[in-house]
């Protein structure tokens, strides 16, 4: 069925990113993202402050957020009637960001929009294993640790009935942690005018940017995550420099290993005697070790994934993988857990290569869109492949039915179809005509 809405129509662009965050937007005339400095486009965005209305281009911005920034005035953003009030932090610059929980209250088309938690994995861990403790700041609650103990052994007491019993909390998986990290930096998020402007350097400046505000253990997770510079040839030894500085966090102290993690683009793996070889893309001068075993492990849960590189999609589909490592010695560095994603060319999030086309169909559209991410549900059947963010006041969610999906994926898949409204395909059938966008 194709589904035709109406309703506001979208907001003006302008040349303006504060990276494609899900906080909120940085005020000024523009930002540079990537190592070549690169200006990317973003959403022109109003605030009202003080009575006063001021465009996120303003030059007067900057005075009138500092006027509230120390007492209990807020701005509110006019994306819809009556406004949605934000709040004022301070970095290098004032910046204008959400309120916790109220990313649903903007408008689809603003830049400050987030959808219900409910129709993503996100929204079952929301409350137990992802945390605001305060404004600005989140804290993550992970199944994974920050350090291993070298020579700990469990300690053999005799058995006995516990004094207490506790509940058992949700915590993220890697996985999780880094469906987090792309949806927090934006890159499951689409506007026409992000074609052409994702590289390397922007996947690295904005996932280190999304993790300056994360806490995981009582650790800033961007002093442990580390993303691959954009690999030139010219500046090879300095790029290895600043990665040998930032993993020096690794050497041992005190008995504890340190872990860290790294977020990458797999390349390949090379296959010896009792380990393997991970490389990733950007870093061609230090590849990961990984046991066989464990390699083995992984290629089997994530054999669809590795499959996917050599689909015949007519588009290169990119295969991440967020490993935990630790130092097995001096600058080697030995994977102690590890998990893929795959993406399209543009690091757009895929649930499988099924969703190729009509990424692309939305891509070679200009349309606006979402990605709902699965994080830790044990399958994404029950969320839309995709919500359409220029169709009016709603999101309008598009579903995909694959011809390869098992019985019970597809009949939770028609089931999330028929509680409403929407658009959807059957693989095995010619497309429908997408929702037509707002003018």
């Amino acid at each position: 069925m194709a589904l035709t809405s109406t309703g506001e129509g979208s907001m003006q662009e302008q040349n303006f990113f504060d990276g494609p965050g899900r906080t909120g937007m940085q005020s000024g005339p523009a930002a540079t993202g990537g190592a070549d400095g690169l200006r990317l486009p973003y959403e022109l965005q109003h605030f009202s402050i003080h009575g006063r209305v001021f465009a996120s281009t303003d030059p007067g911005l900057q005075l009138a957020l500092a006027s509230i920034h120390d007492d209990a005035g807020r701005p509110r953003c006019l994306c819809v009637a009556g406004g949605v009030e934000m709040y004022v932090a301070r970095h290098r610059k004032y910046v204008v960001k959400r309120m916790p929980e109220t990313g649903k209250d903007h408008h689809p088309s603003c830049p400050s929009y987030e959808p219900d938690a409910a129709l993503s994995g996100l929204g079952e861990l929301m409350g137990e294993a992802v945390l605001e403790p305060e404004s600005g700041r989140v804290e993550l609650r992970v199944d994974f640790p920050w350090a291993r103990t070298q020579g700990h052994a469990l300690s053999r007491g005799a058995s006995s009935e516990p004094a207490e019993i506790t509940v058992a909390r949700r915590r993220m998986s890697l996985r999780a942690v880094m469906h987090y990290l792309f949806e927090r930096a934006g890159f499951n998020r689409w506007t026409p005018a992000m074609a052409g402007k994702r590289n390397q350097g922007v996947l690295c400046k904005y996932l280190l940017t999304a993790a300056a505000e994360i806490d995981v253990k009582g650790i800033p997770l961007a002093e442990r995550l580390y993303v691959p510079e954009p690999f030139q040839e010219s500046t090879k030894a300095d790029s290895a420099q600043r990665r040998r500085e930032k993993l020096a966090i690794l050497q041992p102290q005190e008995g504890h290993a340190p872990l860290a993690l790294v977020i990458g683009e797999f390349k390949a793996c090379d296959h010896a005697d009792h380990a393997c070889r991970i490389w990733i893309r950007h870093m061609p001068d230090a590849p990961l070790l990984m046991p066989a075993k464990s390699w083995e492990r992984l290629a089997r849960v994530h054999a669809p994934l590795l499959e996917a590189r050599d689909a015949d999609t007519g588009r290169r589909v990119r295969l991440m993988i967020a490993a935990l490592i630790r130092a097995r010695r001096e600058f080697t560095y030995e994977i102690d857990g590890a998990s893929l994603m795959l993406v399209s060319d543009q690091w757009i999030p895929l649930e499988g290569v099924h969703e190729c086309p009509l990424l692309d169909e939305l891509v070679g559209q200009q349309r606006r869109f979402l990605k709902p991410l699965r994080y830790d549900a044990p399958q994404g059947c029950a969320f839309p492949n995709v919500l359409v963010l220029d169709g009016g006041s709603m999101p309008i969610p598009l579903y995909i039915v694959s011809a390869f999906a098992g019985a019970k994926e597809r009949a939770a898949k028609e089931r999330a179809i028929a509680k409403g409204a929407c658009w959807a395909w059957w693989t095995d059938q010619p497309m429908p005509a997408l929702p037509a966008p707002t003018a």
